[in-house]
Order: C-alpha cells, then sequence, then structure tokens
C-alpha cells in the first residue's frame, strides 16, 4: 500500500489518510530527527535565503531560529511515524508560500482549549508573527527543545507555547485520553482537547493578564468561540475542521 504521505520531494497526503476535513484518532507518535539536512533545504538554499531577505525586510520582527520540518510521514493503525529534520525557519516561511507546496510535510500542534462553559479559547496572531491577524489555537512549531533523545515530544511542545503564549499551565485542565489529527496542503495538525474547570470569562481574562508580560508579544486578542461558523472570525483554515468536529458533538 502506498504509505498516507510519500517521502523525498513529492510528499502528497493519499492513501489511507482520512479526508481533510475528518480528523481521525491518534494513539501513538513515532517522529524522529535525523542530523543530516532537509532535501528541500538543500535544493532550495538559494531561494529561500532570498526570500528570507523580503520577509525580514517587511516584518524585521521575524526571528531565523532553528525548527523541525518532515519529510516523511504515515498514519496507519492510529499511529502517527514520521522523519523529520531541523532547518531554519526561513524554510518554512519559503515552503508555504509555494502555489502546490511539496517536498515537506508541517506537522505541528493545537492544544484546544475548552471553557467550563463549552467554548473553544484561541488567539489572535499579532503584527509582528508571520501569521497577522490569524486567529487559532496557541501553537507554534516543533523546536529543538521538543527533541527528546531523538524524537519529538508533541504534548510537551503544546504545554510550552500554551505557557508562553498565555500564562496558562495544561496541568491545570483534564487532558483528552486521544490526541486527533487533520491535513490540508501538507500540513498537519495533530490537536487534543484540554478542558479547563473554570469559565470563558476567567480564562480569557487570565491571558490578557498575560498579554502585556509576554516579551515576544506575539498575540494581540483573546477569541472566545462558541459555534463552527467559519466566518466568525480570521481563521487559519486548519482550525475549520476541528470547529467543525467539537460543535457538531463529535469532539464534545
Amino acid at each position: 500500500m502506498t504509505p498516507p504521505f510519500a517521502s523525498g520531494l513529492a510528499g502528497r497526503p493519499a492513501g489511507i489518510w482520512p479526508p481533510s476535513t475528518s480528523p481521525v484518532r491518534v494513539d501513538a507518535f513515532d517522529l524522529s530527527v535525523v542530523d543530516d539536512p532537509h532535501p528541500l533545504y538543500v535544493v532550495h538554499q538559494a531561494e529561500i535565503e532570498a526570500n528570507w531577505e523580503r520577509e525580514i525586510n517587511a516584518n524585521p520582527h521575524l526571528f531565523n531560529g532553528q525548527m523541525v520540518l518532515q519529510r516523511h510521514l504515515t498514519y496507519d493503525q492510529g499511529v502517527i511515524r514520521g522523519v523529520a529534520h531541523v532547518i531554519p525557519y526561513s524554510t518554512l516561511l519559503w515552503w508555504r508560500k509555494r502555489p502546490d507546496p511539496e517536498g515537506a510535510l508541517h506537522l505541528f500542534g493545537f492544544a484546544v482549549i475548552i471553557s467550563s462553559d463549552g467554548a473553544i479559547i484561541a488567539i489572535r496572531m499579532s503584527d509582528r508573527t508571520a501569521n497577522p491577524g490569524q486567529v487559532y489555537c496557541a501553537a507554534g512549531s516543533l523546536d529543538l527543545s521538543d527533541i527528546i533523545d531523538g524524537r519529538l515530544d508533541v504534548a510537551g511542545n503544546m504545554a510550552r507555547e500554551v505557557r508562553e503564549e498565555t500564562g496558562l499551565a495544561l496541568s491545570e485542565a483534564d487532558a483528552d485520553q486521544h490526541f486527533y489529527a487533520c491535513h490540508k496542503d501538507n500540513r498537519i495538525v495533530v490537536f487534543r482537547l484540554y478542558r479547563f474547570p473554570v469559565t470563558s470569562s476567567e480564562i480569557k481574562a487570565r491571558i490578557e493578564a498575560h498579554m502585556p508580560r509576554d516579551k515576544e508579544q506575539e498575540i494581540d486578542g483573546v477569541v472566545v468561540i462558541r459555534s463552527a461558523d467559519p466566518i466568525a472570525h480570521n481563521y487559519n483554515l486548519l482550525m475549520l475542521p476541528i470547529l467543525d468536529w467539537f460543535f457538531s458533538g463529535i469532539g464534545r
């Protein structure tokens, strides 16, 4: 059987990976990181560096730090397996601008914060980021701090990003047993519900109190979501299947 994501420079969702509008349950991860450069970076380094110059001229707050980008991913019987490489952030910014992005796979995590009154609490990204104005769950790409003994720690990444961006500790919440995943254009979001024992108003207030203390100033607002209406906010497109899934009652 053809793997859901092929290796090399032509990886595409196919095979047994579900449709992009259908989140699938994930029981385990086997995500390794190798030392050699990502083939995408090797082939397109000059283009990547030229694009980075344009990016920082437009937004000098961007930082070309080290992150992780997948070369190969499969999903089979509830397990996501993959191989990733460490890349400069500039590689992701170049790759995601391609009209039909191939050659890599960007897997990242959304910690879906649920309030006691049944709302999803998301954030709106500031103009200092590469996604200004977009609304999605607090998140960030996997990076060097998420690599433990050569393996990627998705849950650890979620906890770190939520703490840095919102000041919340996921340890305060009741985490759902399972992760889920959906995809679009070779971008794969792994998400998990974290149910906090406080209301949306309380969570919003706590995040707003944290925002002035965040040295990165990555977010400029808190968004309380109570429906799957796709045009209620300027959503990142990978939020939409999550909202449909949750507010239809499947995820509750």
